[in-house]
């Protein structure tokens, strides 16, 4: 049996949020069979579509910084991956724009805020905000600045309140689940980056594997997925350029059993030239990221049965 939550603010036990200005769409949407057939839960924070009007009205370029944004259809990646895979799924419906759920609430550009940091006393601008991409995106290389006015403070309070705290609130619980019967989880929090190109003598990466640097993940698993990009020949990077965000500093836990990597998969290989729709090798790379979650969906069971033999029976029965 499949347990689908799909984010109905309508739930009386669990709040599973709302998109503003966006009435009757859910924060985020999480599919699980129930028991699961595997430990591993596919997250897609980046890949939401849902623009409000209002939204859409106050970028200066909606559509360029849509698809500069987002990771573009890495949620269709994920459900085929978790369709074929039985891994439990969560996609968040808000795009980026609205709020960047791989960002801690506090790594804010406050002078985008209405009454702004005047009002804020010594309140520091946050670590990835000073790039222009913290919890609300800013600016863009090459594009500039995304908003046409600044955001009131109240309306940055609703979105932390609405789509942050309820997507990762429903990610810890379906870890935790996960953990309860394999004894181990594993996280993949999914994204889609633009070509690297050559930096060096070797093909630039197709994959990069983001583990905060031997922080976030059982070593044996990083190991485990490149041995198996090396199989079926594909160049993988680890840590650079993209070690892993906020995702992976709040929720993984390897000594607990709760393990996390960020996988950027170059969004060339599966959408058309004009990086928007899915292309000609969109099904080769879901076979791909299918082959790499089936082994380490092994890999994380083999942990969880080392740390504790008895739930293994129970979970394999």
């Amino acid at each position: 049996m499949t347990r689908a939550v799909p984010g109905s603010s309508e739930s009386p036990r669990r709040d599973t949020g709302r998109i503003p200005g966006a009435e009757g769409v859910p924060a985020y949407a999480l599919s699980a069979p129930d028991p699961s057939s595997i430990p591993i839960l596919i997250a897609v924070p980046h890949a939401g579509r849902t623009y409000p009007a209002n939204l859409s009205a106050r970028m200066r370029h909606p559509r360029a910084a849509a698809l500069r944004l987002e990771d573009r259809y890495a949620d269709l990646l994920g459900r085929e991956v978790a369709q074929r895979t039985g891994a439990a799924l969560l996609i968040a419906n808000a795009p980026r724009a609205m709020i960047d759920l791989n960002r801690a609430e506090d790594d804010v550009d406050w002078d985008m805020l209405v009454p702004g940091k005047p009002n804020r006393g010594d309140a520091p601008m946050g670590l990835r905000a000073r790039s222009g991409l913290g919890l609300i995106p800013r600016r863009l290389h090459g594009l500039g600045e995304i908003w046409k006015q600044r955001l009131a403070e109240e309306e940055l309070a609703e979105r932390i309140a609405t789509i942050h705290t309820p997507y990762h609130a429903a990610l810890a619980r379906e870890l935790a689940r996960l953990r309860k019967r394999w004894g181990a989880a594993l996280l993949i929090d999914l994204h889609s980056m633009p070509p690297l190109g050559l930096r060096g003598p070797r093909p630039p990466s197709v994959f990069v594997i983001g583990d905060r640097f031997g922080v976030s993940c059982h070593g044996t698993l990083i190991a485990s997925a490149f041995g198996y990009f090396a199989e079926v020949r594909h160049a993988a990077g680890h840590n650079r350029p993209y070690a892993g965000g906020y995702v992976l500093e709040r929720h993984a836990a390897p000594h607990e059993g709760l393990h996390a990597l960020q996988l950027e998969v170059d969004r060339s290989c599966y959408l058309d030239h004009a990086m928007s729709e899915p292309g000609a090798g969109f099904a080769a790379m879901v076979d791909v990221l299918v082959g790499l979650t089936e082994r380490l969906a092994t890999q994380v069971a083999q942990l969880g049965q080392a740390d504790d033999p008895a739930r293994w029976a129970v979970a394999a029965e």
